[in-house]
């Protein structure tokens, strides 16, 4: 009679909780059993699904509202019953990284919960764009209406939007996210023209559009492009006039001299393999020979780049990249130090 007592007697405060408390659909909703006793452990999802471990986790495939069972031990008295409602998936997107800087390329990829391969339509967009103010994006993407977006910043922003629609089952989602968007070190042009100085900042094939200083001083000394001092050499237009006649202006690297005369030309020191880069006239040139390796020079079209020559017969292979449509340019110089 002892030992029947003692049996019928035993409790097991059998309970659990679950986590998060508002759990959606494809979200993996952890169960706590918090029981006092026992070794086997029976779970009911309310969806047709079980498990028999200590604290299982279960995604939940639709929205809805479950009774979740726990039975311990295979006995009927030491069962707890709770419901749990899964709230309808909300789509979202996710970005190539957690930190954001101008003019860097960055992906963002739609993640939208679809397990009955429901027709989804997507748009991407920016929703700070104003027709008022600059952009502070530019979409490489020439489709929009795919699962991924690529972008960059074109300035530094508090909250840069960016967003996403998703239509499914007659449903309009409005996914946006914003993000802080710093500004970084990088390379300049600086220009001279009748009114102003000008610097423009490169980010490789990239650029800020020119800001105006009060003035450039690593600009602009009168013999910018008349003299230069070169493997313990001095160069300058007299000398080099009676090999390049017509010269007006140059520079020097790998051997290589760029120079201005009816156009802008690239010969070896010794005038062999002239070539001709542009036969625009040419009113002002600089060279990047510390980071982009660039010749820069300015036309009545604007300023343009192209990469240093590198071959023996001085032959380039790339074609001229304008950099902005500044008519008046007078002189330039590569500022290497980054600002």
């Amino acid at each position: 009679m002892a030992c029947c007592a003692l049996v019928a007697c035993k409790q097991n405060d059998v309970n659990f909780v679950y986590s998060p408390a508002e759990p959606r659909a494809g979200e993996a909703v952890t169960f706590s059993n918090l029981s006092t006793s026992g070794e086997d452990w029976a779970w009911t999802f309310g969806d047709g699904t079980s498990s028999t471990l200590r604290s299982p986790s279960h995604i939940y495939k639709k929205p809805g509202t479950f009774t979740v069972t726990l039975r311990v031990d295979g006995r009927s008295a030491w069962t707890a019953s709770k419901e749990i409602t899964v709230y309808d998936t909300v789509p979202t997107f996710v970005a190539s990284d957690t930190a954001f800087t101008v003019y860097k390329d960055y992906t963002f990829t739609a993640q939208v919960y679809n397990p009955y391969n429901h027709p989804v339509e997507y748009l991407w967009y920016l929703p700070l764009a104003d027709a008022q103010q600059p952009p502070y994006a530019v979409i490489t993407d020439t489709v929009l209406t795919g699962t991924q977006l690529h972008l960059y910043f074109t300035r530094d922003l508090y909250d840069a939007g960016v967003g996403l629609r998703v239509i499914m089952d007659d449903d309009t989602i409005y996914v946006p996210k914003y993000f802080d968007v710093s500004d970084r070190p990088a390379n300049s042009v600086l220009m001279r023209t009748s009114e102003s100085d000008y610097r423009q900042r490169i980010f490789g094939d990239r650029a800020t559009d020119p800001k105006q200083l009060a003035a450039a001083d690593p600009l602009l000394d009168a013999e910018q492009d008349t003299l230069q001092r070169y493997n313990d050499s001095t160069f300058t237009l007299p000398a080099l006039a009676e090999i390049f006649p017509g010269i007006q202006g140059f520079h020097i690297a790998n051997r290589k001299l760029y120079y201005r005369a009816d156009g802008l030309w690239v010969a070896n020191l010794d005038g062999s393999y002239r070539v001709q880069i542009d036969e625009a006239e040419c009113a002002a040139m600089t060279l990047d020979v510390q980071t982009d390796e660039r010749i820069y020079w300015a036309n009545a079209d604007g300023v343009w780049y192209m990469p240093l020559v590198t071959a023996d017969n001085n032959r380039f292979v790339t074609v001229p990249i304008r950099l902005n449509t500044m008519s008046n340019v007078q002189k330039m110089a590569a500022d290497a130090e980054k600002k």
